[in-house]
């Protein structure tokens, strides 16, 4: 299964993994700080951004299953993982797999009642249906800050980050993921029930999260009794834009309780 991928920087492999409806620019606001200590890969799921959607997708197999594909033709073994809402479920499933050596799960979906999934998957595809605007009315209404602010609240508590051609580009980006409906279908029945053992887990949540609402980690807290459970104030559903000092204080100190970062040889830039 092919899945496009940017990687920068040097040191244990990290990878990040974004939500449904996204592609890997979701990461872009904490990247290159992360790259000054980790080889960074940040994907394209299966069916968004740049990769293809697969022949036939049963939901989270699939995405473990084309991850650990990756790692493997990458040469990357048990690399450290990081993942926003639907990434993040798919960064606990990996280390519940024994697939990854630490595990961030920032907002993670699969800790949701029936009536919250249907709540946040009622606003996701109302943000999908909008997307189809035509690009030139897009491209007029994200040069306003009421435009971004209007188009990314459910997700970011602060749009400040979302240029006009960074705005765009997330839109058609939900526009154009073939994997959503399959996505979405499968993950309203998804739930978290995996055993990551000792692999370090840390849970992060923002405060201010409209589409996965902060009460969920109080599950996650009684599924993952062993994981570090941080806050996220003023935060939204992706963090990484709203406050990126945090979200990589959070992920590097993930990692460092696995021990210290050892440097790896060059590598291929993209994929």
């Amino acid at each position: 299964m092919t899945v496009h991928f940017v990687r920068r920087g040097h040191g244990e492999p990290l990878v990040l993994i974004h939500g449904i409806g996204h592609h890997w620019r979701a990461w872009e606001p904490v990247l290159d700080r992360l790259a000054e200590r980790h080889d960074v890969i940040a994907l394209d799921l299966p069916g968004f951004g740049r990769s293809p959607a697969p022949a036939a997708n049963r939901g989270m197999p699939t995405a473990v299953a084309a991850l650990g594909e990756l790692f493997a033709g990458l040469g990357l073994d048990r690399p450290h993982v990081a993942g926003n809402s639907l990434g993040g479920a798919i960064a606990l499933e990996l280390a519940a797999s024994g697939l990854a050596s630490s595990a961030t799960a920032l907002s993670p979906a699969g800790f949701a009642t029936p009536a919250q999934v249907r709540r946040a998957l009622r606003t996701l595809r109302s943000m999908r249906l909008g997307a189809f605007t035509p690009a030139p009315v897009l491209r007029a209404f994200y040069r306003t800050a009421f435009g971004r602010r209007f188009s990314f609240a459910p997700l970011v508590s602060d749009t400040s980050y979302f240029t006009p051609e960074r705005a765009l580009a997330d839109t058609l980006a939900l526009r154009g993921g073939k994997g959503f409906a399959a996505v979405a279908r499968h993950g309203a029945a998804y739930a978290f029930t995996g055993d990551p053992g000792t692999v370090p887990v840390t849970v992060a949540w923002g405060d201010r999260d409209r589409i996965l609402r902060p009460v969920q980690a109080r599950r996650a807290r009684e599924v993952l009794p062993g994981a570090c459970f941080v806050e996220l104030p003023g935060c939204g559903h992706v963090p990484m834009s709203d406050d990126p000092d945090a979200v990589v204080r959070v992920v590097l100190g993930t990692v460092a309780r696995t021990g210290s970062a050892s440097a790896l040889p060059d590598r291929p830039a993209s994929g």
